[in-house]
């Protein structure tokens, strides 16, 4: 292939055993090269082998190295023949930020960190050989060499950074484009500083540091330390507003901006960093969609799915009492190029609802359950999980299959009913043994119910009614809803308009019905 002749020899590592090697057979590969050749040919042992060498060596030191799975494979694919060596740094540069020295040594020269038994970053690191050196010494002493200037780079822009303060930054960011039409980054910092108060204020959360935070939260941006290491975003954030003096939270609320940064992630820990986190992300879903560029397909530039499953997950995980309808109208309102109406609220939490069609079916809830709530057009997360809970619950109950089924009946009989206007049920016109047994079983499920309605009980709620399966099953076995009677026919619908209302209450359980919807 490619004009090359196939043959079955192959060579040894350059160094150590730099000659030819023949094969007797392709079994003979792996073998030949790791006892003739001083190569490790299998990946997955040789990973294993830079691992336990790294291992060793964090254990030498005092101390445990940090092996990340990225670094290692990387680190894994850079050599034939691993020999992990530990070297070391001055101590004064520990006086930088660590995850900067630890990006610098990670990035730039591939070595692994080393913690002591705090988690504290210790002055050494771990670097892998791709040979079994005579002369280790020299081998580390070269290394040591390589990182001291990249360290002094970072320890250089920490301390220059610090002599100016994250809010005389500001100014800074007028210059920096958030996006075309919704202005610069200065100007998404004063539209999350008027979000978060609102966000405060509606959680109970101190509204005075979450505004400072909020005008704050985008200042290091423009330092050298994170235009030096992009991913020291946030987190050099914290640092440098502890420098300044500023409050702890708002402090953290740099760095926890950003949580949680992907699935799974932890989430912020303090309410003013759960109020920026949630009011910077809104303010860029409501901006992107009201200048009509929301995602399609497999195109998300500005990171909008990710966004709303954060959103979700901070109000869900933290139980805040949120309206997403609500905070995305006020999220509105802060854009000058966005028309902040009912067509843009109603389309931006549709979208945000159906983001948490993940989360349910990773919690393995079936979808019909989810469209069961979701098609009351709900815009309180914590309501409409509960609802969701409870709906999911009640799919357990023997009498839910049948219940489900009526409820699908009756709204399609209500669908037809044409001209029918729903009224107080008669008992007078109340004929069958069955209606009227089922109209009695109705008031008296009521009674149960609303009070746990009331309490947000939906689960309980929900299975008080499966006492209604059997009236429900004699009604439809014996009772003629389409009399010939417009009066009789007309106080039937209206008493299965009021069965219909009562779990209407809860979520449209017709939908539970699979494969008729």
């Amino acid at each position: 292939a490619l004009s090359l002749t196939a043959g079955n020899t192959t060579r040894g590592h350059r160094f150590h055993a730099n000659t030819e090697l023949t094969l007797a057979s392709a079994a003979d590969y792996e073998t030949l090269l790791l006892n003739e050749g001083k190569v490790v040919a299998n990946f997955e042992k040789r990973r294993d082998m830079v691992r336990e060498q790294v291992i060793a060596e964090g254990k030498k030191l005092g101390g445990q190295a940090v092996i990340s799975d990225d670094l290692l494979d990387e680190v894994t694919a850079l050599v034939e023949w691993p020999v992990a060596l530990a070297g070391s740094f001055e101590e004064r540069f520990l006086k930088v930020p660590a995850e900067a020295l630890i990006s610098s040594m990670k990035e730039h020269q591939k070595y692994f960190h080393v913690v002591d038994a705090d988690g504290a970053l210790m002055p050494h690191f771990i670097t892998v050989s791709n040979i079994e050196s005579l002369d280790p010494a020299q081998v580390i002493a070269g290394n040591e060499k390589v990182i001291r200037p990249r360290l002094s780079d970072a320890a250089f822009f920490f301390e220059t950074d610090c002599k100016t303060s994250l809010f005389d930054r500001r100014e800074k960011l007028k210059s920096i484009v958030f996006q075309e039409k919704l202005g610069t980054v200065f100007d998404k910092t004063e539209r999350i500083a008027a979000l978060s108060k609102v966000l405060a204020e509606k959680i109970g959360a101190d509204v005075t540091l979450a505004e400072r935070a909020a005008l704050l939260c985008k200042s290091d941006l423009v330092t050298d330390m994170v235009y030096e290491f992009a991913d020291m975003q946030g987190i050099a954030g914290l640092y440098y507003a502890n420098n300044d003096g500023e409050p702890a939270d708002v402090a953290k609320a740099m760095d926890e901006q950003y949580l949680p940064r992907f699935a799974g992630d932890s989430l912020p820990t303090t309410q003013t960093g759960s109020v920026i986190a949630l009011a910077d992300r809104l303010d860029t879903i409501t901006g992107i969609f009201g200048i009509g560029q929301p995602p399609s397909g497999s195109k998300d530039p500005f990171a909008l799915r990710r966004a709303c499953l954060g959103v979700l997950r901070i109000i869900l995980e933290q139980n805040l009492e949120l309206d997403l309808r609500e905070l995305i109208a006020q999220a509105a309102k802060q854009h000058s190029a966005v028309k902040a109406d009912d067509e843009l609220i109603n389309t931006v939490l549709a979208y945000m609802i159906e983001r948490l069609r993940a989360v349910y079916d990773e919690q393995g809830i079936a979808a019909e359950v989810f469209m069961a709530v979701t098609a009351k057009n709900l815009s309180v997360p914590l309501d409409i999980d509960r609802r969701i809970k409870a709906v999911n619950s009640f799919t357990t109950l023997p009498e839910a299959e049948a219940l489900a089924a009526a409820n699908k009946r009756v709204s399609n009989i209500l669908a037809k009913a044409e001209g029918f206007t729903t009224k107080a049920v008669d008992d007078k016109l109340l004929q069958e043994d069955a209606e009227k047994t089922l109209a009695v079983s109705l008031k008296n499920a009521s009674d149960t119910f609303q009070p746990l309605i009331e309490k947000g009980d939906y689960t309980a709620a929900l299975k008080s009614l499966a006492s209604l399966r059997e009236p429900v099953d004699n009604f439809f076995d014996n009772v003629m809803v389409n009399a010939d009677d417009a009066t009789l026919k007309n106080n039937r619908l209206s008493l299965l308009n009021q069965l219909r209302e009562l779990f209407l209450q809860v979520a449209d359980i017709s939908l539970l019905v699979r494969g008729k919807n």
